[in-house]
């Protein structure tokens, strides 16, 4: 049996969220109040009326249109073998986007692209899978560094370490780098040194009130750690704990100081964070898949690499179309739009 989640069943679909193995803060009604323009309904699925399968679906109207797109970030929710669950919520969202006008759901499972079971099934159930490439084309990675955590200490996570990555965070130390627990009072650090990566990496950066956000609308959820050189901020990271995983969401590092290494001390202070928590997973999200050296993508996936983690890829991105000449037309206008906004982002930071 499918419904619509309610108040009164609001914590139930949360528990079952945040303790599935494939529970993700994308799909935490928490995170739905960081997108204020978007309308959030969550959809559950029962069998002897437990829950058993789950997707938050997150509604926002199109520009100049009257339709609205529908996204499910790392939903559903559920056993990667059962149809019936996968049918019966899909069913729902067809319901869902008659009441809303959607002309599209797109939503990017967190499963294993090597569990090809899953994509035939969702296939199956009517969802194309899409081809975003190598890069950072998708709504999230589908590359990244997952590192297993589960009943280790911080020695032993350590210890795993590359020797290379081991020696710079210990270097950092040895240079005086300070990495700190901040609240809100440190964003407006966080984000200068964020436009700053951003204009040298070439992509578009969020407003500080976003990330000021994230901290008040994820509470002990989030956490913003900046390190400190001489007491001046020269980088920043933003993590989220939900469930068995924590998450490095946001980095930003400054054109100097980045010799003293402290980006290596902020991630093993999440980690710290990640196994203080007792949890099974630390992902440092995404890389790019195209592993060739000349990459200018390989140093990040270098970087994450060094802390031997899993490199992982995901099923994609699926997309469940119910009007086919909007979603092509939509589909060219994005790419337009996405690469004029990133020239303009550089262009005016400089």
């Amino acid at each position: 049996m499918t419904e619509f989640v309610s108040d009164a069943t609001l914590n139930e679909y949360e528990h079952f969220i945040e303790t599935h193995p494939k529970g993700h803060f994308l799909q935490s009604r928490k995170w739905a109040a960081q997108k204020p323009d978007w309308k959030w309904y969550g959809l559950a699925f029962r069998r002897d009326g437990i829950i058993c399968g789950a997707m938050s679906v997150l509604v926002r109207k199109i520009p100049f249109l009257p339709y609205t797109i529908m996204y499910s970030g790392r939903g559903p929710v559920c056993g990667t073998t059962d149809f019936e669950v996968v049918s019966a919520l899909t069913d729902l969202v067809r319901e869902l986007a008659k009441k809303t006008r959607a002309y599209v759901l797109k939503a990017d499972p967190d499963v294993l692209s090597s569990d090809t079971a899953f994509s035939n099934l969702m296939q199956k159930a009517g969802y194309a899978l899409c081809d975003t490439g190598k890069d950072f084309s998708g709504i999230q990675p589908r590359y990244v560094f997952r590192l297993n955590i589960e009943n280790k200490t911080e020695e032993e996570v350590m210890s795993s370490f590359h020797s290379k990555t081991r020696y710079n965070i210990r270097l950092a130390e040895r240079r005086g780098v300070e990495a700190r627990l901040c609240g809100a009072e440190a964003v407006p650090d966080f984000s200068r040194i964020m436009t700053e990566t951003g204009v040298r990496d070439s992509f578009q950066v969020r407003s500080p009130k976003y990330f000021e956000n994230i901290l008040k609308n994820l509470g002990e959820n989030a956490r913003l750690y900046m390190a400190y050189l001489d007491e001046k901020p020269i980088a920043g990271t933003i993590a989220i704990h939900y469930g068995d995983k924590v998450w490095y969401l946001y980095g930003a590092s400054s054109n100097a100081y980045r010799d003293a290494m402290p980006n290596y001390l902020l991630q093993w202070e999440m980690i710290k964070w990640a196994v203080l928590e007792k949890c099974r997973i630390y992902d440092f999200r995404g890389v790019s898949g195209d592993l060739r050296e000349d990459n200018p993508l390989y140093g990040l996936y270098r970087f994450k690499k060094g802390f031997n983690g899993d490199f992982c890829e995901f099923s994609g991105e699926f997309d469940l179309v119910f009007n086919k000449f909007i979603y092509h037309a939509v589909r060219i206008s994005e790419r337009v739009f996405r690469k004029l906004r990133k020239t303009l982002f550089v262009l005016r930071n400089k």
